[in-house]
């Protein structure tokens, strides 16, 4: 590590003079195209994954914009009607909130446990209905249909956000095998040449440099991201768990 530590030393200073004499040194377009193969192949995979990454934060922001949008339009619907079926013909239009899933998928347990008992209701459940309304026969059925929605729903939340995930802690790694890739370069070019001369060492160090910084740039964001949407998700997920409860409250009352 102190040999090590001494030829950096060595190059930056040599660095310095260069660029005091000189004035002027190679671009990182010209670095790029000067590089080994493996450097370029570091680069492809960072980039890819940086794109990758990029394109997954513009859907999942679009995406939970819409869904707490149509959320907050859904929940005013179904708090303002006074029956289910009303709720239920607005859903197509509101099909981007998780919530709609949920209230399906309980309205569906509710509708069936209903029609055992009277084959002849056609509009589904409608709490506030006149007396001699059909009662459940098991609310922790509903309460079970509306548990598995939300976790259908919470998948197709997280669906996705995983990837930032794996950007961020692996791209790192990719950035530090191309810089020990060209460390090893930068010591194969002093072993040649038997030389510490910056020019023939410094395009390794350089391609060290670059992939390490290329991988942060891709980590980064990713870390960031990652953390934003699964607090975003769990938001969502209490939402959800709201709503259960506050569709449980409605059937309990009006069909037990």
């Amino acid at each position: 590590m102190r040999t090590f530590g001494s030829l950096l030393a060595a190059l930056l200073l040599q660095a310095q003079g260069g660029v005091a004499l000189e004035g002027t040194g190679p671009s990182i377009i010209s670095l790029l195209a000067g590089s080994t193969y493996t450097a370029r192949f570091v680069l492809l995979i960072l980039g890819l994954f940086s794109v990758i990454s990029w394109g997954v934060v513009l859907h999942k922001a679009w995406t939970f914009s819409r869904a707490e949008r149509q959320s907050t339009q859904f929940l005013d619907v179904f708090r303002r009607s006074n029956k289910f079926s009303e709720v239920h013909a607005v859903c197509k239009s509101l099909a981007a909130s998780p919530l709609v899933g949920i209230f399906q998928s309980g309205y569906a347990e509710l509708t069936a446990q209903l029609r055992q008992q009277t084959p002849e209701l056609s509009n589904g459940p409608n709490p506030g209905t006149a007396a001699g309304r059909p009662t459940l026969k098991s609310l922790p059925a509903v309460d079970r249909a509306l548990l598995r929605a939300s976790a259908v729903e919470v998948n197709k939340l997280e669906h996705w956000v995983s990837f930032l995930a794996t950007t961020a802690s692996i791209t790192p790694f990719i950035g530090l095998f191309g810089t020990v890739w060209g460390i090893l370069i930068a010591f194969f070019g002093i072993a040649q040449t038997g030389s510490t001369n910056l020019s023939s060492v410094a395009p390794g160090i350089a391609e060290a440099l670059v992939t390490t910084a290329a991988g942060l740039v891709a980590a980064i964001p990713a870390v960031l991201f990652y953390n934003y949407f699964s607090q975003r998700v769990k938001n969502f997920a209490s939402s959800m768990d709201d709503f259960s409860m506050e569709f449980l409250n409605i059937a309990e009352r009006n069909f037990t």
